[in-house]
């Protein structure tokens, strides 16, 4: 009989490979990010907390754990939406007024508000970009600004 044909060499040369899968591809196993050592630093303007940040992947993933912010935005770049940071944002009431005016924050940036409806206006590099939020209707909003080219 030959070695080379008979099932059990195959098998055992199959289980081989399948545990040694781990080594080939160390990419495939990531540590699991430790956010609780990130400490983001609550600001208030006009009496309105927010929050900002975002770089490093510590510093994102530590977002998604904080809550009552109803504002959650977002600022991005480019084809491959690279986040961005060092925006001036302005946020403005449904009457005009201007409720908070924020320099060179992001990528990331939370803001608890009143229930209102609300214009963000975000320049970066002389180009701006432009959303709006309901937060008489949603418990939280959600605004992602976007710009074309990476800044």
């Amino acid at each position: 009989m030959n070695p080379f044909l008979s099932p059990k060499p195959a098998s055992i040369v199959l289980a081989l490979l399948l545990t040694s899968l781990p080594l080939l591809s160390p990419a495939a196993e990531t540590a699991p990010i430790d956010s609780s050592a990130v400490q983001l630093q609550p600001r208030e303007q006009n009496g309105i907390p927010y929050l900002s940040g975002g770089i490093g992947l510590d510093e994102s993933e530590a977002f998604k754990q904080v809550t009552g912010y109803n504002l959650h935005m977002t600022f991005s770049a480019g084809a491959q939406n690279k986040y961005l940071s060092n925006v001036d944002v302005v946020i403005q009431a449904a009457d005009g007024r201007s409720v908070v005016s924020l320099n060179q924050v992001g990528p990331i940036v939370y803001v608890k508000l009143p229930a209102d409806k609300y214009s963000i206006i975000a320049s970066q590099n002389g180009q701006e970009q432009r959303g709006s939020v309901d937060l008489k209707t949603a418990a939280v909003g959600t605004v992602n600004l976007h710009w074309n080219e990476e800044r």
